[in-house]
């Protein structure tokens, strides 16, 4: 895309992204000493070295030239009884005159589960991003990496975390991936490596932040929830970046009726954007606000009422269903008034030949199979995805200077190994069979009241969209004052809507106003 944030001279390009000194193949001052190589080895196997990189460097943040350390590598995780057990990879990055005590600490990663933290980190938060063309097939090399002049550097420090199974991270020892692949032990996981970087780094006293998108929203009501209860450690503030907090209410194809009707909305959206609607209206807020009362009042209650809804009922909700989404009544009552995001993207533009986005519905490409019933192919995965793949391993091999054999894991398929049952506050022992950390949120905030929350969401999102993540709020289990804690922000832009120049922008003042309004 065409960037406004590029700088006026390529000379000034050349000094702000300038590596004046590199450290690498070493270990944090704070970290402790890595026992590989030693005795200790669990049945008759090594345990890996942890290892980090350290280089320095300077980038046009904010306005201003800004220099910075940035250490990247693992951690060696061990248990309760001093064993070795995990691999944790992380890349953070501090201001060189901060002061640890005072300067806000923001942890970050994305979701999946099973998505590293390269998508944010070389999105919008990291000091460097890559060049992308919104709207755009970013295919063709070379890529480049350019100075992020939207990152949050220049008001907090960063750490981005890759879960383990994703980046550098991986199980060591005896232990499996089944001890980090589920709801509760991936958020038990990350916030012990939160809490074993506060110590090894020093920053205790630092005002402190946990970031998270999509399944990241999941982990990190739960994070912030396990963190006051298990560490003792309060957060100034959770960011949920277009989060997934609930299966039952955030998915359209688990059968419970709520989730389709949370996902309309955003099937509204989408027809409006692509010219898909008989009469489409010029404003798209207005339009929005039909299509949620249509929702509400009328497709949810006949949706409850299954059989037992007249024809009448049945036929205004089929002629609403039309009207809002451009796809012919025929098909929503050969659906049964019900249709997940695939069926929807694949049958809305299928007259054109062309299949819409779901992790960003303003995207467009051809359509693999014209009698598909569903998407094969998500055309924003494809249009975004090499670039940022491609210019986040050559900055973190060629710029971090990270050394290693091993690939760096950004996608990984944990699903089908993902355990999603949680045991929510205030159920005992019990571990409800669905995901849904919204409890954790709620508890988290009445014992932290001094907590703020503010999450950013997209339009045209149909991977977690906006009416799944407000029902999600609105279901807080709070005080109504706590409600007040709670702050939306919305974009025109789908899932990662700071792909989008406008929403970048708005992304970088929402976090930068928020951090320093919970940093004092």
């Amino acid at each position: 895309m065409t960037q406004t944030s590029r700088l006026a001279a390529v000379a000034a390009i050349l000094l702000a992204s300038n590596t004046f000194a590199v450290a690498s193949d070493s270990v944090a001052p704070a970290a402790p000493k890595s026992t590989a190589g030693t005795a200790a080895t669990v049945d008759a196997k090594p345990v890996p070295e942890a290892r980090v990189w350290v280089t320095r460097h300077r980038a046009r943040i904010g306005g201003s030239t800004l220099a910075y350390t940035a250490t990247a590598g693992t951690i060696l995780m061990k248990n309760d009884k001093d064993e070795p057990i995990a691999l944790f990879g992380f890349t953070a990055y501090t201001k060189d005159d901060g002061d640890p005590a005072t300067r806000p600490l923001i942890f970050a990663y994305n979701g999946g589960p099973g998505s590293a933290s390269a998508w944010l980190h070389m999105g919008i938060l990291g000091p460097r991003r890559t060049d992308l063309a919104d709207l755009e097939s970013n295919t063709r090399g070379p890529f480049r990496t350019v100075d992020n002049e939207y990152s949050i550097l220049d008001r907090a420090d960063l750490v981005m975390i890759d879960p383990v199974g994703t980046g550098l991270s991986r199980p060591v020892g005896k232990a499996e991936g089944k001890d980090f692949w589920g709801v509760d032990q991936d958020i038990r996981s990350v916030s012990q490596f939160i809490v074993r970087y506060l110590g090894d780094h020093g920053r205790w006293a630092s005002p402190k932040f946990v970031l998270g998108e999509s399944y990241g929203g999941m982990r990190t009501a739960g994070v912030a929830y396990t963190l006051l209860t298990h560490h003792d450690v309060s957060l100034n503030g959770v960011i949920l970046v277009s989060p997934y907090l609930d299966l039952a209410s955030g998915w359209a194809g688990l059968g419970a009726d709520v989730g389709y009707v949370n996902y309309f909305p955003t099937y509204a959206a989408t027809a409006w954007y692509h010219d898909a609607l008989a009469n489409r209206p010029a404003e798209l807020q207005p339009f929005l606000r039909e299509a949620e009362a249509f929702a509400e009042d009328v497709y949810a209650p006949v949706l409850f009422k299954g059989s037992r809804a007249t024809p009448a009922e049945r036929q205004a909700v089929l002629e609403g269903l039309a009207r809002y989404t451009g796809v012919s009544a025929d098909y929503w009552d050969k659906a049964n008034l019900r249709l997940d995001e695939p069926r929807f993207l694949q049958e809305l533009l299928r007259g054109k030949g062309e299949v819409a986005g779901r992790i960003d519905s303003r995207y467009v490409g051809g359509d693999i199979n014209r009698i598909a019933e569903t998407m094969k192919y998500d055309p924003y995965d494809t249009a975004i995805g090499p670039a940022i793949v491609a210019s986040f391993n050559d900055y973190y091999r060629r710029e971090l200077k990270v050394e290693s054999d091993r690939e760096y894991v950004l996608s990984a398929d944990l699903e089908k190994e993902w355990d999603n049952r949680h045991e929510q506050p205030g159920m005992g022992d019990t571990k409800v069979p669905y995901p849904n950390t919204i409890p954790d949120l709620s508890q988290a905030l009445t014992m932290n009241p001094e907590m703020k929350v503010l999450v950013q969401q997209g339009y045209f999102d149909l991977a977690c969209p906006y009416r799944t993540v407000e029902y999600a709020l609105d279901h807080l289990d709070v005080s109504a004052k706590l409600r007040g804690n709670v702050a939306v922000e919305y974009y025109d832009a789908g899932h990662m809507m700071y792909v989008h120049p406008g929403s970048m922008r708005k992304f970088k003042r929402t976090l930068a106003s928020f951090v320093d309004a919970n940093s004092r």
